[in-house]
């Protein structure tokens, strides 16, 4: 399971409806359906009850949007981070010796 597509999965519950996931997204309204489409086709099952537009979570929805919530953040905040990090260390090439030993 890509993560990408969890990212997709967890926009949408909170955004409550694929347009403006799509939106918070910047992918257009079909794209997202289709990658939604494909995470639920890769578990075998659905993940919303779709009423009037809006995406109300199944059971099976509700139990993978938890913990993904947790790994979002923890993602966000080591990218974070590394981002931080970056700025401060000086990186330095790393050569393969040149001459025998």
């Amino acid at each position: 399971m890509e993560l990408r597509l969890l990212k997709y999965f967890w926009t949408i519950a909170e955004e409550g409806t694929i347009s403006q996931a799509a939106e918070v997204l910047h992918l257009t309204q079909p794209t997202l359906s289709r990658q939604l489409k494909e995470l639920e086709e890769e578990l075998g099952t659905e993940l919303f009850v779709r009423e009037n537009r809006k995406m109300i979570l199944t059971e099976a929805g509700y139990f993978l949007k938890k913990p993904s919530r947790r790994n979002f953040r923890f993602n966000e905040s080591n990218h974070s981070r590394i981002r931080e990090q970056k700025k401060t260390i000086i990186q330095r090439p790393i050569y393969d010796r040149l001459c025998g030993s």
